[in-house]
């Protein structure tokens, strides 16, 4: 029950029903606020107990200065929790060792319960092993359930065993995607009360949601975790960015190539930390399927949440995809009463503003490496001719005139780029060429641009122009199609455009995440050879949010954001030397030149499509009973019990460590002395870079694992289908194949030196680290700017811990990271202004102490810590643990031992 300070509680009549609301212009300053902080503002008022939610903060976020740095911290209680099964299995493990935990502490296992809806979409798990075959999604089905058996039936006792936790399962849908088309309300309706939906999610783009104007976003496992047992997210009140929208898209422009400027603009401004709103006469102009796309995005440009007011556009959208009459009038008349409906004429205030006319936006890619790195597409191939530079050998850029064309005056691609031209073999003994720039994979993938039906449709139809043009794909391009959701192949199939996507290799693969997170399955043998034996810097291209270095596969070094007619494009092109804009893609039956414009469809015809395929019936049908899954899913046996038996042989689930020796009471925080540097690396370490992810090679410690316990190569899977086993993450946690360590000069991959051992010897990360723990030593990690950008890989954090890190020094941080090193008890650091290791001259081998951390036992958060080490070098590191909340999970050690110890209190 809320306190009720400002005698907020209310009654909302809707049709025959009545709901109680809490009313926000009972607040004073409630009317000017943004729409997100109206969203948080209503949270505190139903959440208000008095202690950890006060009238206090109420009128804080009530008086907000729109100018003033964050400083206040608040406690947002999240409606409900979504996870995708890479990330919430882990948080299925701990739960289940929690209540072993409290069981071993005298208390009781039922105690451990999600308290908010939980709801787990299993999408992470599909591998595109299969490709171009009409069999290829009934394939990579059976290859998932074969490899993820244990993993799947884990999930069913937790679905079984766990109050308010539901699984969506394999082969329904991306978790973003469900999300908006199913799962989101909008409009919260619980115990009587109407409230706005809000959610944390275990995966960075849970942001696709603010698209309905839902606000959530990513974070750790861990927190996530936290959120689902009833603990609020400390959090301080945000700056809030304006984004005014003024105009209409061009025509040929595409909802990938606004939210690619988006992305660019946004980064360059700077919003990590922030909440973006978009508001202005060009929202209403932007269809609900652009505005999760834009949403989705959020972590790319760095922000919080990046959310759209609900307006008719909303609700048309919660019509079209199945939501009843009733909830469709209580989401319009909830959203009117507490003013939270779009008014373009009334402009609430912001922090910061910035302004984007859609008429200015162009035909874009973005990379090779990052998705904020925007290249106009009548650049791209001009400029991959200067990037793919940073990819090959010296010998490469001696061939084609490394000196001969200065930057200012760079070549013509066809003259200037790096050129290898190795011969390649078909299994159908076709033999054809390839060099650098040779797109490998072309992908339609990703929530981002699947849940958009513009620019699918756009896609099949330059496939069906494309096809009866008589062109194809190239035969060394990986082609595949995974939808966000059923929806795209059921209107595919209703306007008659699925054959045109099979002619061109893009058959179905699956639904689910797979290209954009690592999961894009093996190069053909004969493409991947001839990359490999000739070092070829080949491409992919793929409609996805993420395009880091080694994330997309193994084989490829250069990764591009496409819009789904792009990929399409791209995949007859064959090569990014080749100028989509200005050059033939290939030439038609008659042996005539076709042009991208001889393709590209208007804008009329993708609008009659759209109008014509996509009905309500089809959200209704797909959803009807999402979570039953299909005869393979019901026939996994399902463990029974309120705690779950642990098999010691599983290589899949195993029971973590962290709850080992736990007391009641958490021991003093101690200060850190004799420290090693495990890994310092420089700007723009990514998650990717951190966390397991992908393919695990036999050569790894974590293959090396696997083979001793009795697991066949083939049968390794990838390391997110094993994030239920420490043993195997640890083992990966920094072994992305293009980290560089720079302790261990002229190494790729994850390499350290060992300063255990004479001569300190390079070793796997892994291998020193147990070295290092066996002598007790404490390590530490050294970094750049933004280090842990990327998605929410709690195993980021996790595996870190488990490492033995127990500190991070970095330049800075992005948020999800920095926070979740917290929640794991490790101290996150930050060099003074303008210093850096370099600055410093520090190398990393030498031996660290840090003093002036016990300050955290007195209650208080140090501002800084003396940083010593053995060669003299002495500075004061900002401390960056940033709440008193987070300040609580340091001293216990992480945030679940925080959680567990305060259930047992009560």
């Amino acid at each position: 029950m809320s306190a009720n300070s400002f005698d907020a509680r209310s009654t909302l009549q809707v049709g025959d029903e009545s709901y109680e609301i809490f009313k926000l212009d009972k607040v004073e300053g409630s009317a000017r606020l943004p729409y997100s902080l109206k969203v948080l503002l209503e949270n505190l008022l139903r959440t208000e107990d008095g202690a950890n939610i006060t009238a206090d903060h109420i009128r804080a976020l009530g008086g907000w200065d729109a100018k003033a740095q964050p400083s206040q911290e608040i406690q947002f209680t999240p409606a409900r929790v979504i996870m995708q099964d890479f990330t919430g299995v882990p948080c299925v493990v701990d739960l289940a060792t929690m209540r072993e935990a409290v069981k071993e502490l005298g208390g009781d296992a039922d105690r451990i319960n999600p308290l908010a809806p939980a709801e787990l979409v299993i999408d992470h798990s599909v591998i595109a092993d299969k490709f171009g075959t009409p069999n290829a999604f009934s394939q990579n089905v059976e290859l998932e359930y074969g490899r993820n058996r244990e993993r799947y039936q884990f999930l069913r006792w937790g679905q079984t065993a766990f109050d308010e936790f539901k699984v969506v399962p394999p082969g329904t849908g991306i978790v973003h995607q469900v999300n908006i088309e199913h799962l989101a309300r909008t409009v919260m309706v619980r115990n009587g009360q109407a409230y706005p939906d809000t959610l944390v999610g275990t995966d960075s783009h849970t942001t696709m949601v603010n698209g309905l104007g839902v606000l959530g976003w990513g974070v750790g496992g861990i927190e996530a975790e936290a959120a689902m047992l009833g603990q609020p997210v400390s959090m301080l009140i945000p700056r809030v960015v304006g984004f005014k929208l003024t105009g209409e898209l061009p025509t040929g422009t595409t909802a990938t190539d606004l939210v690619l400027t988006i992305t660019e603009m946004l980064r360059k401004h700077g919003v990590v930390g922030k909440f973006v709103e978009f508001y202005g006469d060009g929202v209403g102009s932007v269809p609900l399927a652009n505005r999760a796309t834009i949403g989705n995005m959020s972590p790319e440009f760095g922000s919080t949440a990046a959310i759209f007011p609900i307006d008719g556009e909303t609700i048309n959208y919660l019509k079209l995809t199945g939501r009843d009459e009733q909830q469709l009038a209580l989401v319009e008349a909830y959203a009117k009463e507490q003013g939270l409906w779009h008014d373009a004429a009334n402009e609430p205030e912001y922090s910061e503003y910035l302004e984007l006319d859609l008429a200015t936006v162009v035909p874009s890619i973005a990379g090779p490496k990052r998705p904020q790195d925007r290249i106009a597409l009548a650049d791209a191939a001009h400029q991959f001719g200067q990037d793919v530079r940073n990819f090959v050998s010296d010998a490469d850029l001696d061939e084609a005139g490394k000196e001969s064309f200065p930057a200012s005056d760079a070549p013509a691609v066809s003259n200037g780029a790096p050129s290898k031209p190795s011969q390649v073999t078909g299994p159908d003994g076709q033999v054809y060429e390839i060099d650098h720039g040779a797109v490998a994979v072309a992908a339609i993938t990703s929530c981002t641009n699947t849940s958009n039906p513009y620019v699918m449709v756009g896609a099949a139809l330059v496939a069906k122009k494309a096809v009866e043009k008589g062109l194809t794909r190239k035969p060394w391009v990986k082609t595949t199609l995974a939808p966000g959701s059923q929806v795209v192949m059921d209107y595919y199939d209703r306007a008659g455009l699925t054959p045109y996507l099979d002619k061109l290799g893009f058959h179905l693969v699956g639904y689910g995440c797979t290209t954009c997170i690592g999961n894009s399955g093996p190069l053909p043998e004969e493409v991947s050879q001839a990359v490999n034996d000739n070092d070829l810097a080949v491409v992919s291209v793929l409609s996805g949010n993420r395009n880091f270095e080694g994330r997309i596969n193994p084989d490829v070094k250069m990764n591009y954001l496409a819009s789904p007619p792009l990929v399409v494009a791209y995949a007859i092109a064959g090569s990014m030397k080749v100028d989509i804009t200005s050059e033939a893609l290939g030439t038609d039956s008659d042996g005539n030149p076709v042009y991208l414009k001889d393709i590209w469809p208007s804008e009329q015809e993708v609008e009659e499509v759209v109008a014509g395929a996509i009905g309500q019936e089809m959200f209704t049908k797909s959803y009807s009973d999402v979570f039953a899954g299909d005869a393979q899913w019901q026939a996994l046996p399902v463990p029974t019990g309120n705690t779950f038996e642990w098999d010691a042989e599983s290589t899949y689930v195993r029971k973590p460590p962290y709850f080992e020796g736990m007391g009641e009471q958490p021991d003093p925080v101690e200060d850190i002395s004799g420290a090693r540097v495990l890994v310092k690396v420089g700007d723009s370490v990514t998650t990717d870079h951190i966390s397991p992810a992908g393919a695990i090679k036999a050569d790894s410690p974590a293959g090396t694992y696997l083979t001793e316990h009795g697991v066949q190569r083939r049968d390794f899977n990838s390391y997110g289908s094993r994030r239920g086993n420490h043993e195997v993450m640890i083992r990966g946690t920094f072994a992305n194949i293009r980290l560089r360590n720079q302790i261990a000069p002229d190494t790729e991959g994850g390499f350290t030196r060992d300063f255990t051992q004479d001569g300190y010897p390079v070793s796997t990360i892994y291998d020193a680290s147990q070295n290092y723990q066996k002598q007790g030593i404490p390590l530490v990690v050294m970094a750049g700017k933004e280090y842990g950008s990327g998605s929410s890989r709690d195993w980021a954090a996790k595996g870190t811990a488990l490492l033995g890190v127990k500190a991070v020094i970095a330049e800075s941080y992005e948020r999800i990271h920095r926070s979740n090193l917290i929640g794991m008890g490790v101290l996150p650091l930050q060099f003074p202004e303008g210093a850096s290791a370099q600055s410093l001259g520090l190398s990393g081998e030498e031996t660290f102490s840090f003093a002036g951390v016990t300050a955290l036992n007195d209650g208080g958060i140090p501002e800084t810590v003396k940083v010593t080490t053995d060669t003299g070098v002495e500075f004061d590191a900002t401390v960056r643990i940033d709440t008193p909340g987070e300040a609580d999970y340091y001293r216990n050690g992480g945030i679940m031992q925080y959680v567990l110890r305060s259930l047992i209190a009560k």
